[in-house]
């Protein structure tokens, strides 16, 4: 050969050496260009018809001769059907000098391979064997590909040659596996940086060095699961989240939100109230009071509600010494601490404002406490002060207030917004008339029905006769609404959950977050006047995923807001006819209008009217005769 060729074909196998340091070579894919650049000798074939690798002489660091193994380990690759494997036989020019011990395995591999009665099978895993001792002694240069390697090592090959997985390709595992929890729990969130849902309440314990005695206190209380409000709440919560929490009734909502209070509080201090739970009705407070007395058992946290005003402004006065940290109180009582002149109340120092109930308290008008909420807001001064509203049902108005008005705002919704729980069986009865209502009522009590019960009315004239037509009928009745006073409230709440009142006539006031346990049936007397309305009133039943019945009575009367109704139902899976849903859709104008104003309604009374009459005749000339005796005794005397 020409001494020019000759030495370009060194520079080129010089090359070749230089960019192949380190690399991986496929033989068999890529044998020409192996033999080409005089990286492995030409392969000639014996008098068996088996292919002899001859060698490879990549580095020019030595030369190593194991063909006679190489032979007879790709004749099991060919009889058990794989790809030969090329890598085997290595040559190096200069021979290695292997120990005795290296001789004496190589020579009984070789030995071992050579025995011709042995099955396929154990000849392929001695020679793989041999492959594993000559590892030992592998040198530095080209890692080969081979169909064994892949079935040892898995698809990726060596671990020690396959990198770690990217931060970024972890980070995405992670959120995949972020939204299966969230997927399967109906958890939808809106929001930036948004914490991981916990699965566990001891994960709480674990990375927010939560107080083991709450988790001692949850378990007491029959709490061993979060819900799923409970998973994504808390966790925003304990990161000092502004949230607009969505869930369904009795899906845990007050779990959620006092747990991280006393998390954030950590032990009590003399500095006054330091987190403020604001609730629509004083049954619902006194409900939360009780729980967070559950909670923070043994914790020594001084957790207040306020009874009456006056009281109240000698105890948490600017003279009182402020060991207090948890009040959890109705607008109206706080509004009434915090007009006084100078203000018997001092909200500087609270840390978190929860806000229960969150879309009636925002209601307008003489139902509403919007201006109250506002007072509230902005006597809570302090820079460090977050705010969570919780509620079951969604309102438009109150999401833009909230994104308009918090920091860095979540929202949280656990399944579809304004839904009813789907452990309710749900129902409409078709009465025709306002008496037919009354009539109905007595055929279920007739046939029997599991207590306790509670049954809806739109005002408490209608409540009061009703209690009048039903305490007739040899069922403990009573009767509960806002006229009556705190005292009596309280003893027909404590005698409804002790069993001694079977049904409990009411109106709208009980119908937000009050948890009574085990209410078996909940009637609507009357119909509702919204679907959010219709919503929290079966809420009352199917609680903690206990079932229920809720059954609706509507007349003719009740057709235009027939549609909003029976479209909740059917979202929940329970049947309605299709006429119902197929409505026209009413105006929004009209319905603001029936929300304020429920349509009239004759009087529930089974009396005859001329009898009405009569006795009311009768009273008025008695009241008549009476006026008359005293103004002759006047005269007289």
């Amino acid at each position: 050969m020409h001494p020019m060729l000759v030495e370009r074909s060194m520079d080129a196998q010089d090359l070749f050496r230089k960019l192949g340091a380190g690399a991986k070579f496929d033989f068999k894919r890529f044998g020409k260009d192996a033999e080409r650049f005089k990286v492995i000798k030409s392969q000639k074939k014996d008098g068996s018809g088996a292919d002899v690798l001859a060698g490879i002489d990549f580095f020019g660091t030595g030369k190593r001769d194991v063909s006679g193994c190489d032979e007879d380990f790709q004749q099991c690759q060919k009889e058990s059907g794989e790809e030969v494997d090329e890598d085997a036989g290595v040559e190096t020019d200069q021979p290695l000098r292997p120990t005795k011990r290296k001789r004496g395995v190589e020579a009984a591999t070789l030995k071992i391979c050579k025995k011709k009665k042995k099955n396929v099978k154990s000849r392929k895993q001695d020679c793989l064997a041999v492959g594993v001792q000559q590892g030992e002694a592998e040198i530095e240069g080209i890692q080969w590909t081979s169909s064994i390697d892949r079935k040892v090592h898995g698809p990726g090959g060596p671990s020690r040659g396959k990198s770690a997985p990217s931060l970024k390709k972890l980070k995405h595992l992670h959120q995949e596996k972020v939204n299966r929890i969230r997927h399967q729990n109906r958890i939808h969130v809106r929001g930036t940086d948004l914490p991981d849902p916990m699965a566990t309440f001891e994960e709480l314990q674990e990375e927010y060095k939560l107080d083991p005695r709450i988790i001692q206190n949850l378990q007491a209380a029959g709490f061993q699961n979060p819900t799923p409000i409970q998973m994504q709440a808390i966790p925003l919560m304990l990161h000092r989240r502004e949230i607009l929490a969505c869930a369904p009734t009795g899906s845990g909502k007050t779990v959620a939100f006092c747990l991280p209070l006393l998390a954030h509080l950590r032990q009590p201090a003399n500095r006054g109230f330091r987190a403020i739970i604001i609730s629509p009705t004083r049954e619902l407070a006194s409900q939360t009071h009780r729980e967070l007395l559950k909670l923070s058992e043994g914790l020594g946290f001084r957790v207040h509600i306020i009874d009456k005003g006056a009281d109240a402004a000698k105890k948490y006065g600017p003279k009182s010494a402020k060991k207090f940290d948890v009040l959890v109180t109705t607008p109206n009582r706080l509004i009434f601490l915090l007009k006084q002149d100078p203000p018997t109340m001092d909200l500087s120092s609270v840390e978190w404002l929860v806000v229960d109930e969150s879309d009636k308290l925002f209601e307008d008008g003489k139902s509403g406490f919007r201006e109250q909420l506002a007072t509230i807001f902005l006597a809570c001064s302090s820079s460090h002060v977050r705010r969570a509203l919780f509620s079951a049902t969604f309102t438009m108005e109150v999401e833009g207030w909230c994104r308009l008005n918090l920091d860095n705002l979540v929202s949280v919704n656990i399944g579809p917004r304004n839904s009813a729980v789907d452990t309710v069986d749900q129902e409409l009865l078709f009465v025709g008339t306002e008496n037919g209502k009354l009539l109905a009522m007595r055929d279920l009590i007739k046939k029997g029905f599991l207590p306790p019960v509670l049954v809806f009315v739109q005002s408490i004239d209608r409540s009061r006769e009703l209690f009048h037509e039903l305490v007739y009928e040899g069922i403990n009745v009573d009767v509960i609404h806002a006229e009556r006073t705190q005292q009596q409230r309280d003893n027909v709440v404590t005698s409804f959950r002790a069993g001694k009142i079977w049904v409990l006539i009411c109106t709208a006031l009980l119908a937000r977050g009050i948890d009574f346990k085990g209410v078996n049936l909940v009637i609507n007397y009357d119909f509702p006047t919204s679907a959010v309305e219709y919503i929290h009133r079966i809420g009352r039943t199917g609680r903690a995923g206990h079932k229920g019945k809720a059954i609706t009575f509507f007349t003719e009367d009740d057709k235009p807001l027939l549609r909003s109704i029976a479209n909740v139902i059917k979202q929940a899976g329970c049947p309605v006819p299709d006429y119902m849903t197929g409505f026209k859709k009413m105006h929004s104008k009209l319905k603001r209008q029936l929300q304020k104003r429920p349509p009239r309604r004759t009087t529930i009374r089974t009396m005859p009217r001329f009898l009405r009459t009569k006795g009311g005749a009768s009273r008025k000339r008695r009241k008549k005769a009476k006026a008359s005796r005293g103004d002759g005794e006047q005269a007289t005397s």
